[in-house]
């Protein structure tokens, strides 16, 4: 090259190629060739100029892909003289290609590559996150279903529960009133079958009816006092379970029905406030508030209660609370037993 000339030129500086750019800004910045040679075209040095400028912008902004390897432009290579001569075809032996570049230039070409990197690393940070965003909203959707299935569950087994206490309470209530209406109807029916049974009773009595009559036919098995260690208030009279009990007397019915003791018993209270006793019954023929008369079939007799074998236990209670001997009160009626 020669000495004066206002092109840049190529020096060798620890072991790589630099340039030197020119004193003055020159307006036609095209290759020229030296000593009257052929010049290079200059649409391929161009081209290669761009290339390693690019280069050279990429690879001082850092290694693509993460590597190791820094990348070298092709400008600053020892090898640009050949890379041209083999772009634009044989040349001349001799010939020293230079070029001329803008510094301002070649910085902004630095800076853009450097932008597109940052972007490429905003986009990758976006991207992430987005679908960290994504991953997040689909396990909070699961997570919201599976409270929606859970929920959807206990109310379908609080509903279930629900209606099999409604079933169950209505079933009660259904036998509640089944066993109301067979009560009642009972109850209808006894009321049905009282005057019957008055008139079968009434119709068993004899023509001309005694005052007082024997409460039972039996046999005498026991009689009023002490007895197994306690007092035995009544007299008892044995025979056949079914056979009749009559009211001694005329009087009025205050109890028929379960009593402690003797199962089932008759309470008739008589004209004079004497009440007698008719206990270990085996069915009551009368009810309380009835009116009977001395000799109607109030009971049939039994062996309910604490009883040792079918009998009657009559007992005569004076002024309805004073318990005598039947015996005595009996014979004084003239009433043997």
């Amino acid at each position: 090259m020669q000495e004066g000339s206002t092109l840049s030129r190529h020096s060798k500086i620890s072991g790589r190629r630099a340039f030197t750019a020119p004193r003055n800004t020159l307006r036609d910045r095209s290759h020229r060739a030296e000593g009257g040679r052929k010049p290079i075209s200059g649409r391929v040095a161009a081209v290669v100029v761009a290339a390693g400028a690019l280069a050279s912008g990429v690879g001082a902004a850092g290694p693509l892909g993460g590597g190791d390897a820094p990348i070298i432009p092709l400008a600053a290579s020892e090898d640009l003289i050949a890379a041209l001569a083999a772009t634009s075809g044989p040349t001349a032996p001799g010939v020293k290609t230079v070029h001329a570049v803008q510094p301002a230039f070649e910085a902004a070409k630095l800076v853009r590559s450097e932008g597109l990197i940052v972007r490429q690393c905003i986009d990758q940070a976006i991207k992430h996150a987005s679908n960290g965003y994504t991953v997040r909203q689909a396990e909070l959707k699961k997570q919201q279903e599976a409270q929606a299935a859970e929920q959807a569950r206990v109310a379908a087994e609080q509903a279930r529960v629900a209606a099999e206490q409604a079933a169950q309470q209505e079933a009660e209530r259904v036998a509640a009133e089944q066993a109301a209406q067979a009560e009642q109807a009972a109850q209808e029916a006894a009321q049905q079958a009282a005057p019957q049974r008055e008139t079968r009773v009434a119709a068993q009595q004899p023509a001309s009816r005694a005052s007082v009559v024997k409460p039972a036919e039996g046999t005498f098995t026991s009689g009023y006092g002490a007895r197994w260690g306690t007092t035995h208030y009544g007299v008892d009279i044995a025979n056949a379970i079914g056979t009749p009990i009559l009211s001694v007397m005329d009087g009025v019915v205050v109890e028929s029905g379960p009593a402690s003791g003797f199962g089932l018993w008759v309470r008739v209270q008589h004209n004079d406030g004497t009440i007698t006793i008719y206990g270990h019954v085996n069915e009551t023929l009368v009810s309380a508030g009835q009116h009977v008369q001395a000799g109607q079939q109030i009971a049939t007799m039994g062996n309910r209660g604490q009883s040792t074998g079918p009998h009657l236990h009559f007992e005569v209670w004076i002024n309805g609370s004073q318990k005598i001997d039947p015996v005595g009160w009996l014979g004084a009626r003239g009433i043997s037993l």
